[in-house]
């Protein structure tokens, strides 16, 4: 067997947690940019929970193309709930979610397989799985299957109701003036980043563990899992290496464990501390840009100018919140149902 051949098979014995995340709330997403269908499968959600698929609608428009600076793809993004539902109710068996793709443009992509695009997927998918990955809009590695994660974000925010989860964009391309960043990238046939804040309030104190399944772990986990981002910082963040212990130190003054300031971000030792955890996500350029890319063409061996065709965004940060959002409520859904089997008392 050659050796690329035996790369791959070990691989492949790992595929049962590739596309997968959570203890007791376990989700796995599947589906290629281009294929038939994507969504995702939910295992471990409580039964007796109200679900129609028009519960996906509010987060599923915040997600979608349209406006100013993103894609002109433009998917209905129209759910059917195949599994896990019986008469609006969930029945605790694993919800099955999926989303047809109707809007597609393949042959943009023709190009690729020997003349990969700087910034993405295109030359690590290759090399992992050997040539069969499909390249076509990204494949399974592209943003769109991130719907799957929306559609188990709605679910997880129900669980954790009254809990709320709010992401938000303060920044595209290191301005304050969004709109106007958004139209600079498109004027230069460039795209921008963005930075995005999420806040979570109403938690308990008492979830996740000391070390390897702390709160900000599981949530980091999730969070980079959403393609595009690139970093992570926890309330003070960055700042709290040239800050004094006497001005980090959140004072405690209710007996709630309510605190003064919070620079912990709502989390001590791993494990919520009741105060609102808050953390800041930096979203890269968007890859795909309407100037042309020196990048190696394997065909001829060389470096060649490439123009990436397709639909892209400008600015991707514009439509990340909602993907965050529910990345952040899927872990914390799952830190809170399995602090529910443990303790019994919330």
């Amino acid at each position: 067997m050659r050796q690329g051949s035996r790369d791959r098979l070990s691989f492949s014995q790992h595929g049962d947690v590739m596309n997968s995340f959570g203890s007791l709330f376990r989700v796995s997403i599947f589906g290629e940019s281009h294929g038939i269908q994507i969504g995702a499968v939910i295992d471990g959600c409580p039964a007796g929970i109200p679900l129609e698929e028009s519960d996906l609608e509010e987060d599923f428009g915040r997600r979608r193309a349209g406006g100013r600076g993103t894609t002109p793809r433009l998917e209905p993004d129209l759910p059917r709930i195949v599994s896990g539902v019986f008469r609006g109710k969930t029945t605790g068996a694993p919800l099955t979610i999926v989303f047809e793709n109707t809007n597609t443009q393949s042959k943009d992509y023709d190009n690729l397989l020997h003349h990969p695009r700087p910034g993405h997927a295109d030359f690590t998918a290759q090399k992992k799985y050997g040539g069969y990955a499909d390249p076509r809009g990204g494949g399974h590695f592209s943003g769109r299957i991130t719907l799957g994660i929306v559609a188990a974000g709605v679910i997880a925010k129900k669980i954790m109701a009254p809990v709320l989860v709010q992401a938000t964009l303060i920044e595209a391309g290191g301005e304050k003036d969004i709109a106007a960043a958004v139209e600079k990238a498109l004027a230069e046939g460039d795209s921008i980043g963005g930075l995005i804040e999420c806040r979570c309030s109403g938690l308990p104190a008492g979830l996740g563990e000391p070390f390897f399944n702390s709160a900000e772990a599981m949530i980091a986990h999730m969070i980079f899992a959403v393609p595009a981002t690139r970093g992570i910082e926890f309330g003070s963040g960055f700042r709290c290496a040239g800050m004094k212990g006497s001005e980090h130190n959140d004072n405690i003054v209710t007996a709630n464990g309510e605190t003064e300031t919070n620079y912990a971000a709502g989390i001590n030792g791993g494990i919520t501390n009741g105060n609102d955890i808050v953390f800041r996500v930096p979203i890269k350029p968007t890859s795909s840009i309407g100037k042309p890319q020196k990048t190696f063409n394997f065909n001829d061996n060389r470096v060649e100018p490439l123009v990436i065709e397709g639909r892209h965004d400008a600015c991707i940060a514009l439509r990340i919140p909602v993907v965050l959002e529910s990345a952040t409520a899927i872990a914390l859904a799952d830190l809170l149902l399995l602090e529910q089997q443990r303790s019994r008392i919330f």
